[in-house]
C-alpha cells in the first residue's frame, strides 16, 4: 500500500500582545519542524521535515526571542497542533503545559470532559490526545536579549477512510 505524503506546513506560533505587559517589546519567534527517526543504539536523529507520511513522528520547536532592551513580562507561548496529527503525551517541553481543543479554554493535562449518558447521568472521561489542538505554557518573563524555547511532538495520523 502506498502512503500519501503530506506536505509539512509551518504553523504560526501564537503570542498575544495582550499577554505581554509591554506589548511594544519586540518579541519574535521562529518555528521549526523536524522528523524524529530512530538511529543505531536506540538513539534518535532529528532531520528537517518538508513532507510527512502517516506514522511519522514530528517535533515542533518554537523559539521566542526578546530583541528589546527590557524584560517582556507575562509571555504566554501557544503552539497550535495541526489537524491530522496527534499530540504525544509527555513530549511537551517545558513539561508544565496546558492544552485546549478549541484554542479558548485551556486546562492541565490530561484533558477531561463531562459526558452525559443516555440515562441522564454525567461522567468524566479523558479527551483523546488526537483532539488536542493547542498547547500553552504559563506566563513567563523573558529578559532583554533572552530566548525561550518550547516544543512538542506529534504523530501524523492516517487519513480517514
Amino acid at each position: 500500500m502506498k502512503w500519501m505524503q503530506w506536505r509539512v506546513v509551518g504553523i504560526a506560533c501564537l503570542l498575544s500582545a495582550a499577554s505581554i505587559s509591554h506589548a511594544a517589546e519586540p518579541v519574535t519567534n521562529t518555528l521549526s519542524v523536524h522528523r524524529i527517526v530512530a538511529a543505531a543504539a536506540g538513539e534518535e536523529v532529528s532531520e528537517p521535515a518538508n513532507t510527512a507520511k502517516p506514522g511519522d513522528l514530528l517535533e515542533y520547536v518554537a523559539v521566542f526571542h526578546n530583541q528589546g532592551a527590557s524584560t517582556a513580562r507575562g509571555l504566554r507561548a501557544t503552539l497550535p497542533l495541526p489537524l491530522g496529527t496527534e499530540f504525544v503525551p509527555g513530549s511537551a517541553r517545558p513539561g508544565a503545559v496546558l492544552a485546549s481543543i478549541d484554542g479558548t479554554t485551556f486546562a492541565p493535562l490530561p484533558l477531561k470532559r463531562l459526558v452525559k449518558d443516555a440515562d441522564g447521568t454525567s461522567r468524566e472521561e479523558l479527551v483523546p490526545a488526537r483532539e488536542y489542538r493547542f498547547l500553552r505554557w504559563s506566563p513567563t518573563d523573558l529578559a532583554a536579549s533572552g530566548e525561550l524555547s518550547v516544543s512538542a511532538r506529534v504523530t501524523v495520523a492516517a487519513p480517514a477512510k
